[in-house]
C-alpha cells in the first residue's frame, strides 16, 4: 500500500490526526468547518452528500449538524479511521470502499460532493475532479494549497516544516486557474472561494495558541490579504445551469 494509491489512509491515521491535536488544532478544524458550512448553506437539510476520502472525519460533524445524509468513500477499509468509527457505529454515516478517481456511484447520485485533505496528494487530480463532478447533481467542494500564498516557498522550507510537524507530505500547489479550468471542462463553474489562513499553518502549530492565532490572522482578514493570498483555499463549483436549483 502506497501513499499515492491510498492517500486517504494516511489522513485517516492517528499520526495525521495529531497534526490537529490540542486547542490549536481544534481552532484550525473549526475554521475549515465554518468555511465548508458557509459554502454549503444553500443546500437544504436532507440532501445526500458524498465525502470523498473523508475517513479522517474532519467534516463529518459539520455535515451531520446540517442534517445531510452522508456517505464517505475511501480507497481501502483502513481509510475509515478511528475518528469516523463512532459515527458509523451510531448509524449517522455510511462508508464504502472504492476508487477515489472512479467512484462506485451512478451519475448525479449525490446532491453535493465534498473532499478536503485529498486533492493535492492525488497525481491524477483532474480525473478525480471529473468523477466528482460526474456523481454530483449540483456542487463539488474541494480544498487546495495556493501557490499565491507563502506556499511558493514550500520546497525550500520543506525540511524545516517536516521537523516541526513530523509527518508532512509533499503536495501539489495550485494557482486557482488550473482548478477553474478543470471544473469548466466538466460543465461546472467555481462560484465561491474561502481562503482559510494568511499565515502558514505551521506557524500556528508552533505557537499553539488559538487566541494568538486569531490575533495574528485578523489584519490579513481586515485588509483583504487572506482572501487574495491565503491558503488553503476551499472552493465550491456549481453545475452550470443548476445553480438556481439550490433553493428549490
Amino acid at each position: 500500500m502506497t501513499e499515492t494509491a491510498h492517500p486517504d489512509v494516511e489522513t485517516a491515521s492517528d499520526g495525521y490526526a495529531r497534526r490537529f491535536a490540542g486547542a490549536i488544532g481544534s481552532w484550525m478544524l473549526a475554521e475549515q468547518g465554518r468555511a465548508v458550512a458557509d459554502l454549503l448553506k444553500p443546500l437544504p437539510a436532507g440532501s445526500r452528500v458524498l465525502d470523498v476520502g473523508g475517513g479522517h472525519a474532519q467534516l463529518t460533524p459539520v455535515l451531520i449538524e446540517r442534517g445531510y445524509r452522508v456517505v464517505v468513500v475511501g480507497s481501502a477499509a483502513a481509510a475509515a479511521g478511528p475518528r469516523l468509527q463512532p459515527y458509523l457505529d451510531a448509524g449517522l454515516v455510511e462508508f464504502q470502499v472504492g476508487s477515489l478517481t472512479n467512484l462506485p456511484f451512478d451519475d448525479a447520485s449525490f446532491d453535493a460532493v465534498v473532499s478536503v485533505r485529498l486533492l493535492p496528494h492525488l497525481p491524477g487530480w483532474r480525473t478525480f475532479l471529473a468523477d466528482a463532478c460526474r456523481v454530483a447533481r449540483w456542487s463539488v467542494i474541494v480544498d487546495y494549497p495556493s501557490i499565491r500564498s507563502v506556499n511558493r516557498f514550500a520546497e525550500a522550507t520543506f525540511g524545516l516544516k517536516k521537523r516541526i510537524e513530523g509527518n508532512t507530505r509533499t503536495f501539489t500547489l495550485f494557482d486557482g486557474t488550473d482548478i477553474d479550468a478543470a471544473f469548466e471542462a466538466c460543465g461546472f463553474r467555481v462560484g465561491d472561494r474561502h481562503s482559510e489562513f494568511f499565515l502558514p499553518m505551521v506557524l500556528h502549530r508552533m505557537h499553539r495558541l488559538p487566541a494568538l492565532g486569531r490575533t495574528l490572522e485578523a489584519p490579513g482578514r481586515w485588509l483583504g490579504l487572506t482572501r487574495r493570498w491565503g491558503s488553503p483555499v476551499i472552493a465550491r463549483a456549481d453545475r452550470v445551469g443548476e445553480v438556481l436549483s439550490w433553493s428549490a
